[in-house]
């Protein structure tokens, strides 16, 4: 549930926000970020000074109505920032996995997070450039800050679709299905569908209460629409942006207002038997970053999913960390 727009702006007064990356998702991101009134300050940073200013002059024209300042800045103006979102890095194109950008963006990453660290050490960085997970443990790794004050965007996009998806299937509101998607933000995530739920029903038992099938198939083609979502959306129009960007918004609110709300996000840790690997799993988030205090309970075969997932995930970061 989202937190009421008075203490919302209530908890805005003092809190900057700084996003690295003015290309489409760090753009729309500050769009969203001024419009919820999160922030009373934003400051944009982008290798392209004058693509940043021309950004910052257009935001400005709408914080007008916000009562933000926005700001063209450098990475030392992330000092004093609440958070620090990184969308910076080369896109995805058509054809490619995220797993193709890693070895371009990780380079970017080992410039981008020691300025950062430097200039705000008691910021939470959060990770929004793809391969999110590799670059989550990267960013981890670079800043030196404690786990859970780096947060990667992970599968909380997916679990969004997800939701949409089963929402959509059977024909309620996806903010009262309750559904989850772990593992890595890419081809290796996990539907967790032995907790899926609708009005506290699994949904195998919900299908039986309001006399529908319940058919696998279906939900097999669920699954695979919302892990291929993005791969139909950049191959129609060449990225994804609005999406991301109301999910990193989603992601700050709770930071922002001290929420301790769940949400799945990507985070350092130990999962399924594979150690120090980021990956997707519901974390309490509040003002002090991102928490996992409860391990998710998983059947045998979404353990072995998982094991796959994170293994996948630890094989690509150490071939780009040059680890063995």
């Amino acid at each position: 549930m989202s937190v009421p727009s008075t203490e919302i702006e209530s908890h805005a007064k003092s809190i900057k926000v700084a996003i690295v990356g003015a290309g489409s998702v760090g753009v729309t991101t500050a769009y969203a970020l001024l419009l919820s009134h999160l922030a009373a300050e934003i400051v944009l940073i982008d290798i392209d000074k004058n693509r940043a200013l021309g950004e910052v002059m257009d935001l400005s024209h709408a914080a007008h109505f916000a009562h933000a300042k926005v700001t063209v800045g450098e990475y030392e103006d992330c000092a004093g920032a609440t958070a620090v979102i990184i969308t910076a890095g080369v896109n995805q194109k058509p054809g490619q996995t995220r797993m193709d950008l890693v070895k371009t963006n990780y380079g970017l990453f080992e410039q981008i997070v020691p300025q950062i660290a430097k200039h705000a050490p008691n910021t939470i960085l959060i990770v929004a450039t793809n391969p999110c997970d590799v670059l989550t443990k990267a960013a981890y790794e670079l800043s030196g800050f404690p786990v859970q004050r780096v947060i990667g965007s992970g599968t909380a996009m997916d679990t969004t679709r997800f939701r949409h998806e089963l929402g959509k299937h059977y024909g309620v509101n996806p903010r009262n299905v309750h559904a989850v998607i772990v593992g890595e933000h890419g081809d290796s995530q996990l539907p967790v569908w032995s907790l899926a739920s609708i009005a506290g029903m699994r949904l195998e038992d919900y299908c039986k209460q309001k006399g529908i099938i319940y058919d696998e198939e279906d939900m097999d083609a669920l699954s695979k629409r919302t892990r291929e979502a993005a791969y139909e959306i950049i191959h129609r129009k060449g990225k994804t942006n609005y999406g991301v960007a109301s999910v990193l918004v989603s992601i700050l609110e709770p930071i922002i207002t001290n929420a301790d709300q769940l949400v799945t996000v990507s985070r350092v840790g130990d999962y399924a038997g594979v150690e120090g690997v980021a990956l997707s799993m519901p974390c309490k988030l509040n003002s002090k970053g991102a928490h996992q205090d409860v391990e998710l309970l998983l059947n045998e075969k979404e353990k072995e999913a998982l094991r796959r997932s994170a293994t996948s995930i630890k094989e690509c970061f150490d071939t780009v960390a040059k680890k063995e």
